[in-house]
């Protein structure tokens, strides 16, 4: 009963902030104290679409710039987790909480250094500069998850795979990797989230020059059209539940195929 208290809570709690976005978007001119929205108009969706050209642009470079960090941190983690879950060793927590500071303290406090280092290594006001800023700050989340998988999973399945004559790669390939896709797309799903939603970074180390929603989104919702501003919020939010759901659809309809629950 408790659970399912909390169940409506959180419910109530995503839902209440939707709703008013959606009345928002459809009816601009609400203020306060109206209840309810005095009129309904499609002016803020009609504006969204009005000149799309910057907003899409926009919002594929985000896209885009999210799903090469995801990448890029699985490239990073993947074999730093397998030896975390598995190696024993004087200082493992403590390198543990080392490897996790990324997520621990502000961005701004290590992001100005990583900016000087950009400039002289030549990735400042670039896509790469920025995928690899947002890697080394989201990394943590897919460290994480992936460690905890590697623990559970236990060396036996790559063991067992080794004596039935697979070859180290076809061991990973075929037996670990299938098992780490749910810890793979939990961690992945953080790390869209915490790119996507990224403003000060992509800022810093893009240097205005590689679009960003975020930076499109920021002097839409200070502006004084309302209306817009809450559509291209649901815009906003919308992306990362479609990644959330295409990535439950693909993992679902990957596990049927194999037989596995």
């Amino acid at each position: 009963m408790r659970n399912a208290a909390t169940l409506v809570l959180l419910g109530v709690l995503f839902v209440l902030p939707v709703g008013v976005l959606l009345l928002q978007a459809g009816a601009p001119g609400w203020r306060y104290p109206d209840v309810i929205p005095p009129e309904l108009s499609w002016d803020g969706f009609a504006q969204a679409l009005r000149n799309p050209g910057a907003m899409l642009a926009a919002l594929g470079s985000s896209v885009a710039y999210s799903l090469a960090t995801v990448a890029l941190t699985v490239a990073m983690t993947l074999g730093p987790a397998r030896f975390l879950a598995r190696a024993s060793f004087r200082g493992k927590n403590l390198l543990e909480g080392l490897l996790l500071t990324p997520a621990l303290v502000p961005a701004m406090t290590y992001s100005m250094g990583l900016h000087f280092a950009f400039i002289r290594l030549g990735l400042a006001d670039s896509a790469v500069g920025v995928v690899l800023v947002l890697s080394i700050a989201s990394y943590p989340y897919m460290l994480r998850s992936l460690t905890t998988a590697c623990t559970h999973l236990g060396p036996d399945y790559r063991t067992c795979a080794l004596n039935l004559g697979a070859s180290p790669w076809q061991a990973f390939r075929q037996v670990e990797l299938p098992l780490l896709l749910p810890a793979l797309a939990a961690g992945g799903s953080v790390v869209f989230l915490v790119a996507f939603s990224e403003y000060f970074l992509v800022f810093l180390i893009g240097g205005g020059t590689v679009p960003s929603f975020t930076g499109y989104l920021f002097p839409v919702i200070t502006s004084s059209n309302r209306g817009l501003g809450a559509m291209v919020t649901l815009i906003f939010l919308a992306v990362p539940i479609a990644f959330f759901v295409m990535l439950e659809l693909l993992l679902g309809g990957y596990f049927r195929r194999r037989g596995m629950k």
